[in-house]
């Protein structure tokens, strides 16, 4: 299982994709890697996975092996041309692919219940396009949507079994944790 994360260095000019291998159901590291390409590709709202692709799928390519599944930190299918982050990623890499926000883009939703485990779907015309999920009690939800390979409710599963008291699940966090360092 992979988490994924992307900051930026230099001022935007240099992209740092960070990718975390994390072994299911076990959560315990056993690969990373971090790449760095000068940035390609300007900021426009909503094409974000353009900028970052580059320096992700070259992160992947220094991993031993590559994962079963990717938890990426942005957006699926709840983005407003249907394509963020993880859908981008997983259908280049043929690996099912989630989603997991901090905030939402796109889609409206009522607030889910306190306790860990909550959600609530998250619409946009008429389609559930994922969901708002809490990962801890009382805690800010996540937006999470699927893409390739893995339906909606199987994404919250696998989210929610990869957190461990923290509000992101254990493998965006430590790519977060490389991406940021």
């Amino acid at each position: 299982m992979d988490g994924i994360d992307v900051g930026f260095e230099q001022g935007g000019s240099i992209t740092r994709a960070a990718v975390a291998l994390l072994s299911f159901p076990g959560l315990v590291p056993v690969g990373q890697s971090i790449a760095r390409l000068p940035t390609s590709f300007p900021y426009v709202h909503g094409l974000l996975s353009f900028r970052e692709i580059p320096a992700v799928l070259k992160a992947m390519e220094k991993l031993e092996s590559l994962p079963d599944l990717l938890l990426c930190d942005g957006q699926g299918i709840a983005h407003p041309r249907r394509c963020g982050i993880a859908c981008h990623l997983g259908l280049l890499m043929d690996i099912p692919s989630i989603g997991v926000a901090k905030t939402r883009l796109t889609g409206t939703h009522e607030e889910p219940p306190g306790p860990e485990g909550s959600r609530v779907p998250l619409m946009a015309d008429g389609e559930r396009i994922g969901s708002v999920l809490r990962t801890r009690t009382d805690v800010k939800p996540l937006y999470i949507s699927p893409e390739h390979r893995i339906c909606i409710d199987t994404a919250d599963e696998f989210v929610l079994r990869c957190t461990t008291g923290f509000r992101l699940p254990e493998t965006t966090r430590h790519a977060h944790k490389l991406a940021s360092s």
